[in-house]
């Protein structure tokens, strides 16, 4: 990822002393209101919650800047390490610093906000470990640590995140730099429990110890929360007032509901209470077009169950696996019906993760279902998830821009063919790029397309003793023209976009090709959703020396964890939204090109649908042909590893191709630091010995 200050654009300013200067000053009104409109704020990055690296810039940014701008600002924030960020507020160099705690250190120089939702911090342990709060009493902090006395508490050193638990000097307290090295000191029995936000603790393990999900547990409830507030410069001459429209804007955004919608959006909120005396089913789910129409029809399934609300969390592809995943590290009971794919299934199977579906009805007609992706999503023979939509990759592209260009795609594209022709039909000024893909760092974003095609230059992840070889000539050679081909002939800041945001460009006519998934096919071909419906062409996805693994076979499917409280009414609603009927109900509302593909032979078969999506052909035969695991190779998946700490090493390895691909190294530093990474984490998963 690009650095904070590459990132940023520099808004105009106009020199403050030109407000003094009388009549003068008139000349300038347009700019110096301008400036009064500009609130620019120094930002420690606080993972999950706010952070460059998040959409939007996480949570908290985006609740700011919709605050601000509910009362006619706009927000500038640049992030900075936590010292330099509080000196530069302190000084008044910026209107002020986020986020920050209730803290009286913070007072003396700065004016806090009204506060809104923060951290949720408790206390971690092993599973065990058998301490737990009494059940249906209401939690205590202060009396809970007293009865948890003779144990051994690890905190970050100079933090002070709670004033009893600082108080408290019976406590055996240790202390260290960051939270990750007290994770490690847990796993290790060196300290009984860990206080520590609970997104933050479930993060450290997906991302850098996932050897470890599924050993710990985060004490339910939280011991307090920890709420938020923007702190206002007092050397600032208007932090005053800065304050008061930040707290109106805040008070505007809590009574339209729109703090719980932006909590929601970034998968922080907690699971709903019951209401009128309905049962809550809460879906976590991916914000892919084809969920989007689910979330829009499950009201046949509430009129059908009007007992039920339905609690959607629809989440970027990135955040839900994250938030999904926090659901399994700490056992966090947030879900009732995930949205998982072909990775997941077989691993969270095996570990009893998943509520299996038994004795399906016979109307569900299982055998319906395309036997690829059934056998997928089976473990010991028994369906743990039952399949939403299938898909495989495919070459898109603008049959008219090839006609003008007197261009023709090979049957059987390389990308060699597609770099030649990239070049041909890039057109920036015209608002047209040659090439797009996914950029977005992440095993499910850009570590998907980069898999794939090193898997076509005869590359692979691991060797037969699980080696990494991601500083081979066949990763780099892959990856080198990846960063070249979008460096050359893709979108601006590529680095941000993952599925949605590449669907969306090519959609409106910005891409002249695109390589990615055929489940996009249906809004593309669809000329209510796409400005190039007319002119879409479509062949295989590229090879060049092997042709096994250049195009990948993924099911996004519907799963009960086993933590659900409303198993029963889970599996009716998944049953519902996969079974036979519900592609007719979604021909009915929105068309037969926007059935989701690749999962019923039935659909297939069916002439209105074969009428309506001229790809379905290509896209049955993509999916069939696809493999799900390549000839020679221990793992199993195309553009993964079915192991679990694949999330975590996938994670990392996209970050360090992100910023060689906004110039911040090249190709042989970034494949030799994920090299390095991989091979730590093999090593402390016990694959690789010591």
């Amino acid at each position: 990822m690009s650095s904070p200050s590459q990132r940023v654009t520099l808004e105009p300013r106009c020199c403050r002393w030109l407000r003094r200067l009388g009549a003068l000053a008139i000349l300038c009104l347009p700019a110096a209101q301008a400036l009064a409109a500009t609130v620019r704020l120094a930002a420690a990055e606080q993972p999950p919650y706010i952070g460059p690296a998040h959409p939007r810039e996480g949570y908290v940014a985006e609740l700011v800047r919709a605050a601000f701008e509910r009362v006619g600002y706009t927000v500038d924030i640049r992030f900075y390490p936590p010292a330099r960020a509080r000196s530069l507020a302190a000084s008044g160099q910026v209107d002020g610093l986020l986020p920050v705690p209730h803290d009286d250190a913070f007072t003396p120089e700065f004016a806090l906000s009204d506060p809104f939702p923060g951290a949720s911090v408790g206390l971690l342990k092993k599973r065990s470990l058998d301490i737990h709060y009494p059940p249906d009493a209401p939690v205590r902090p202060a009396e809970t640590l007293r009865g948890l006395a003779n144990l051994r508490f690890g905190a970050v050193r100079g933090t002070s995140v709670w004033s009893a638990f600082d108080a408290a000097a019976f406590l055996k307290r240790e202390y260290v730099d960051q939270d990750l090295q007290n994770l490690d000191k847990l796993a290790l029995g060196r300290i009984d429990l860990m206080l520590v936000d609970k997104f933050t603790a479930s993060d450290l393990m997906i991302l850098h110890r996932p050897h470890l999900i599924g050993q710990l547990d985060f004490m339910q409830p939280p011991l307090f929360r920890s709420d938020f507030h923007i702190a206002f410069a007092r050397r600032a001459p208007n932090h005053e007032r800065l304050r008061a429209d930040f707290n109106r804007g805040l008070a505007a955004l809590a009574r339209e509901g729109r703090v719980d919608d932006i909590l929601t959006r970034h998968g922080l909120s907690a699971r709903g209470p019951a209401a009128d005396g309905r049962k809550v089913l809460t879906v976590a789910t991916v914000n892919n077009p084809d969920m989007l129409t689910l979330k829009t029809l499950a009201a046949e399934f509430t009129r059908r169950h009007p007992d039920v609300r339905i609690e959607w969390r629809v989440l970027d592809e990135t955040s839900l696996r994250t938030r999904l995943m926090t659901d399994l590290a700490i056992a966090d009971g947030q879900f009732d019906v995930m949205t998982i794919g072909s990775y997941e299934v077989p691993l969270w199977a095996a570990r009893g993760w998943l509520v299996p579906f038994r004795d399906l009805p016979p109307a569900y007609r299982e055998d319906d279902l395309i036997a690829p992706v059934r056998e997928s999503l089976r473990h010991d023979g028994v369906l743990h998830a039952l399949p939403f939509y299938a898909e495989s990759t495919m070459t898109y592209y603008r049959t008219d821009l090839f006609r003008r260009a007197g261009l023709t795609m090979p049957a059987q594209p390389s990308y060699a063919d597609i770099g030649r022709l990239a070049a041909r039909l890039h057109d920036p000024a015209a608002g047209v790029h040659g090439l797009c893909l996914r950029g977005r760092p992440g095993w499910g974003d850009n570590v998907a397309v980069i898999t794939t095609m090193v898997n076509t230059y005869g590359g692979r992840w691991f060797d037969d003793a699980w080696q990494p070889q991601l500083d081979s000539p066949e990763w780099r050679e892959a990856v080198s023209t990846y960063v070249d081909l979008l460096r050359r002939y893709g979108p601006p800041d590529a680095h941000l976009n993952g599925f949605p945001e590449t669907l969306e460009l090519f959609a409106r006519g910005h891409c002249a090709i695109w390589i990615d998934a055929t489940v996009a096919a249906g809004k593309l071909f669809n000329a209510k959703e796409s400005r190039v419906a007319a002119s879409l062409g479509f062949a295989p996805a590229p090879v060049e020396r092997v042709r096994e693994g250049s195009n990948w076979l993924w099911i996004w499917a519907l799963a009960i964890p086993a933590s659900s409280p409303n198993k029963e009414l889970a599996r009716r609603f998944i049953e519902w939204a996969t079974s036979p009927e519900y592609p007719s109900l979604v021909a009915a509302q929105a068309g037969w090109v926007a059935v989701p593909p690749g999962t019923r032979l039935t659909v297939y078969d069916a002439p209105a649908y074969r009428a309506a999506a001229p790809f379905s052909g290509f896209v049955r035969q993509a999916i069939a042909s696809a493999y799900t695991q390549l000839p020679g190779r221990r793992y199993t998946g195309v553009q993964w590893v079915g192991i679990p700490e694949f999330p975590a090493i996938g994670h990392r390895v996209g970050t360090e191709i992100a910023r060689a691909l906004v110039g911040e190294q090249d190709v042989d530093t970034a494949l030799r630091a994920a090299q390095a990474e991989v091979a730590r984490q093999m090593r402390a998963s016990g694959y690789i010995r010591q």
